[in-house]
């Protein structure tokens, strides 16, 4: 056994008696001290209560949480892609940031494991089908913390989430903040519309066969049902929402019945391009809420996070404040 020399350890114990004694007179007693800043939070996601970094610093996300963290002033450093659609809607500097972040895949079970690895993140956030998500789980969690959402998720607990986790919780405050006067506003100044009229929104998707359209009941229109009151029809609990139904442009006459329409526009207030085939028809023109002033062309960039929403509401606001009296 090796011997430590009498004199070396003499030095050593001084050492370690002098560093103790600046570090009491530095930090006081133990008592007094305040506690260390915790290194770690708990964050609850789909997949259960998960222990991510406190300030993250490299984060990923994949599939849907890569806009609503970017909206919220998060820079990912790996994404998978969205749509050209998607980022055409979104403001410069987000889509800069985007642009910036590695691609990582087209999708979430596309992801490039090696590639992710590469990037050393601390956080990564998902939201995408359960079934894709249950390929890459193992692989991910072994790379860094993993939050996960699935897509049945309420987009103000995504948002919540996805704040929480990535640290860019003072963005999200703000823009909570804003949505409430907003559907304030608009429940206060036209009240009356909200309380008396029947609305029904309709849209037709990229993908829906030819002469056909829906009567939506998921997407932007949830706000405008949920949040500020209005009368849609949806799909009764339990049962398929009503949008994932095609209807045959004969049944567009059935829409005289409510006194109002929405239908999905653009930026510029047209309409989009998939559902231009359908206001294009006699049949929609004969409506008397399309005759009568009553259909009303709404923009939704999105409903994944608050700057998209908010966006919406605006053009809520416009379009309502069109309507002629009712005779």
């Amino acid at each position: 056994m090796t011997m430590t020399p009498f004199r070396r350890r003499a030095s050593a114990l001084t050492a370690l008696l002098s560093a103790a004694l600046v570090l009491s007179a530095c930090g006081g007693s133990g008592a007094d001290s305040p506690a260390p800043a915790a290194q770690t939070r708990t964050v609850k996601a789909g997949n259960g209560s998960v222990d991510v970094p406190a300030e993250p610093k490299r984060v990923v996300t994949i599939g849907n949480t890569t806009l609503p963290f970017i909206d919220m002033g998060g820079s990912p450093v790996g994404v998978t892609e969205v749509t050209a659609s998607e980022l055409g809607l979104i403001p410069a500097d987000q889509k800069a940031k985007f642009q910036a972040a590695t691609n990582l895949g087209a999708s979430g079970d596309q992801v490039d494991m090696e590639k992710l690895a590469g990037l050393k993140p601390d956080l990564i956030l998902a939201q995408l089908p359960d079934s894709e998500f249950q390929q890459i789980e193992k692989q991910l969690k072994s790379v860094a913390p993993t939050l996960y959402w699935g897509l049945d998720t309420e987009w103000k607990t995504l948002a919540g989430g996805i704040a929480e986790a990535g640290n860019v919780t003072a963005a999200l405050g703000a823009q909570q903040e804003e949505f409430k006067k907003k559907v304030a506003k608009i429940q206060e100044t036209y009240r009356e519309i909200v309380g008396g009229t029947s609305f029904v929104n309709v849209d037709r998707w990229e993908s829906s066969d030819p002469g056909t359209f829906s009567v939506a009941d998921f997407g932007c229109v949830e706000i405008a049902q949920d949040d500020i009151g209005m009368k849609f029809p949806k799909a009764a609990e339990g049962q398929d929402p009503l949008g994932w139904t095609s209807l045959p442009f004969e049944q567009i006459a059935e829409l005289a019945k409510y006194d109002v329409i929405t239908y999905p526009v653009d930026a510029d207030g047209k309409p989009k391009p998939a559902f231009a085939p359908v206001v294009e028809t006699n049949t929609w023109k004969a409506l008397p809420a399309v005759s009568s002033g009553r259909a009303l062309g709404l923009f939704c960039p999105g409903n994944n996070s608050y700057q998209p929403v908010l966006r919406y509401l605006d053009s809520l606001d416009r379009a309502l404040a069109t309507l002629p009296a009712k005779k």
